[in-house]
């Protein structure tokens, strides 16, 4: 017993500094009290170093404090700096739109295969930059929860921030972004936590492999994604975990449908499309 409390607490720390050496938070040029404290309150949350601008470049932060990035937070927003590629801000992007043509009631194909319903619980296993949750959020509604699990520890912070904190004009959108429960971890790690039969829907978007030419928007992204393939592991826990669909984006004409047993969801000539695995049907 003695031994796997020591082993535990040994992961914990060696985790923790690896986040410490991951990233820290820090503010625009000329923040507000209110961004300022903010940022000293998600830096304590994550268990990183918060380091106040007074006129110094998050290029030379960065270097200083001897991390990878740097999370930037202004007033309504949030940016991830990394000397190694372009700036990630958060924004729902092409999300935005979607999430509008849904409040309109119009029908969004991932909802659609999904078969959500108000009050469905989600668990999106491959968070990113959480578009697909605020869809999730948005049709689900009030009564009912989606949680993202992220496993970059820099895509978190961002997302956890970024969620609570963006203005998009909408409030509609602004609350839905809110009601998302934000994880850090591996998604199968969070699987094997879960009982039989505890959640509606199970979503995976991986990162595709052999990238789309015109997704330029997620760059940066790429990365600091994971982008191992789903093993047959996580479908097996989606399998016992989900009470409704599991759901999978992949690029038209993916293998991955076939090797872990998804049902396509054609729809029109999209070069993106759904892969349904019914549980409530037995399918």
């Amino acid at each position: 017993m003695l031994q796997d409390w020591e082993k535990r607490e040994e992961e914990k720390q060696m985790m923790l500094r690896e986040k410490q050496a991951e990233l820290l938070v820090t503010t625009g040029d000329s923040p507000s009290d209110e961004v300022v404290e903010r940022a000293k309150l998600l830096a304590a949350e994550l268990g990183v170093l918060y380091a106040p601008r007074r006129g110094i470049s998050v290029a030379k932060l960065i270097a200083a404090h001897r991390v990878r990035q740097a999370l930037v937070l202004v007033q309504g927003g949030v940016r991830l700096i990394s000397p190694e590629q372009p700036p990630m801000v958060f924004h729902p992007s092409m999300g935005f739109i979607r999430a509008k043509r849904v409040l309109k009631g119009e029908a969004d194909p991932m909802l659609t295969a999904a078969r959500l319903a108000p009050g469905d619980t989600v668990l999106d296993c491959t968070a990113g930059l959480g578009t697909d949750s605020l869809l999730f959020s948005i049709g689900t509604g009030s009564s009912g929860q989606v949680t993202a699990v992220e496993s970059s520890f820099p895509v978190y912070a961002l997302i956890k921030d970024g969620m609570r904190h963006y203005r998009s004009g909408n409030a509609a959108v602004d609350r839905a972004f809110s009601d998302i429960d934000v994880r850090f971890g591996h998604h199968l790690d969070y699987l094997r936590s879960l009982p039989n039969r505890s959640v509606d829907i199970i979503y995976f978007d991986p990162m595709f492999r052999d990238p789309l030419l015109d997704s330029s928007a997620i760059g940066p992204l790429r990365g600091l994604a994971n982008p191992d393939a789903l093993n047959e592991e996580s479908i097996a826990h989606a399998k016992r975990v989900a009470r409704k669909t599991i759901v999978l984006k992949e690029k038209r004409g993916s293998g991955e449908f076939t090797r872990l047993g998804f049902r396509v969801e054609q729809r029109g000539t999209t070069k993106t499309v759904y892969g349904v695995i019914d549980i409530d049907s037995g399918i």
